[in-house]
Parts: structure tokens; C-alpha cells; sequence
């Protein structure tokens, strides 16, 4: 790799970038319980410090710069290319912002988006009508959104790794991972058996490769 500028301390690019993309995942989840704003803020603060290792301040490199530049002498962990720490780490050539791993992040980063703003319109349509969300992404598993701002989160992993949100993401799983129980104990108290069988047929967060077939009863 060549050595290119340094790329960090620019704090505008870390307020114009979370607030894109913070402002783009409100478009799509639209929270309105207080659960809801609660867990789009967790994500929002994975975003942020995600964002400030981007452009800012490069704690992760600079934690492992002894190491790394041990390592690979000839990078330059000022670089923006750098950051990108799996490319780094597997001795990755050219531009990574083109490489398979990062052309997956991207894959991972739309389509949670897209789950989510699905999961929202097929459950606040549910929700108006009183019934069970049961269709779309809903008849694959019971929590597309959650699972959505997972996937979201480890796209992210996969472009630009960081010590703290990879410390975030676990704590953000186990989070969503309750809120989901948390829901399902309120759905199952407000629908009853029809939500039991619903939640017996179809698993949680890993989508069943088939949705319910047409007629199949909850």
C-alpha cells in the first residue's frame, strides 16, 4: 500500500455521516413506543461510535498501532484505507472499498434496511387491525426488524471493524434478544393461542426457508 494523507479529525464528516444514517434508519423503523426508542437509540450509539472511529479519532488503530505496525510495517494506519482492518489483517491489495468483503457489507447494510422498513409497514398495518403480524417478512421469522438492525450492525463489522462496537454488538444482540422475549410475552397475553401457534411455526431471528404456506392456520 501506498501512504496516503491521514484521514481522521474530521468531526464534520462524523456528525454529516451519523446523521444521515441515523436520520435514514428513523426513516425506516419509525419508532413510536418507548421500547422502540429505545432500541433505535442503542443502534444510534453504535453508529456514532462507529462513525468517530471513521473520520475522527482512530482509537482502534491507535490501541493496536504497536502491533500492527509490527506486523505491517509498510502501512500507513494513518490512512483512511487502514481502517479498513480486515483488509489490513489479510493482507488485502488495492482500493478495499472494491473487495469481496466489503462489497458483502454493503449487501448486509441494504438489505437490514430493507427489512426493517418492510417488518414496520406489515406490523403497524397489523397492529391498526388488531391481529397477528403473520405475513412478509413476518411469516419467516417473528422479529425481522430486530434481525434487521443486527445485520445492519455486523455489515458494518465487516467494513470497518473497531474494538467498541465490536464490544457494542453483543451487548446490542443480547438487548434485542430480550426486547424481543419481552414483546412475544406481551403478544402471546394479548392473542393467546392464535400467537402460540404463530410463534411455534416460525423461529425468531433466523428465517425459515419457506413462509407459511397459503391457508396454513396459526
Amino acid at each position: 500500500m501506498t501512504p496516503e494523507a491521514p484521514a481522521y479529525g474530521l468531526w464534520s464528516l462524523v456528525l454529516i455521516n451519523s446523521a444521515i444514517f441515523i436520520l435514514f434508519a428513523l426513516s425506516f423503523a419509525r419508532p413510536r413506543t418507548g421500547r422502540d426508542w429505545r432500541s433505535f437509540g442503542a443502534f444510534s450509539a453504535f453508529l456514532v461510535a462507529l462513525f468517530t472511529e471513521m473520520y475522527g479519532f482512530p482509537l482502534t488503530i491507535y490501541l493496536l498501532s504497536g502491533w500492527l505496525g509490527g506486523r505491517f510495517p509498510e502501512v500507513d494506519l494513518l490512512s483512511h484505507n487502514a481502517g479498513h482492518l480486515w483488509s489490513t489483517l489479510l493482507g488485502g491489495e488495492g482500493d478495499p472499498h472494491f473487495s469481496p468483503l466489503h462489497l458483502l457489507s454493503g449487501l448486509l447494510i441494504g438489505g437490514g434496511f430493507i427489512l426493517i422498513g418492510w417488518g414496520w409497514r406489515v406490523l403497524h398495518r397489523a397492529q391498526r387491525e388488531r391481529r397477528v403480524a403473520a405475513s412478509g417478512p413476518y411469516a419467516r421469522m417473528r422479529h425481522p426488524q430486530y434481525a434487521g438492525f443486527m445485520i445492519i450492525m455486523l455489515g458494518f463489522l465487516l467494513q470497518w471493524p473497531t474494538l467498541p462496537t465490536m464490544l457494542m454488538f453483543p451487548v446490542l444482540v443480547l438487548m434485542y434478544v430480550r426486547l424481543a422475549r419481552r414483546e412475544e410475552a406481551e403478544a402471546l397475553a394479548q392473542f393467546g393461542e392464535e400467537y402460540a401457534r404463530y410463534a411455534k411455526g416460525v423461529p425468531a431471528f433466523l428465517p425459515r426457508l419457506a413462509p407459511r404456506a397459503h391457508g396454513e392456520t396459526l
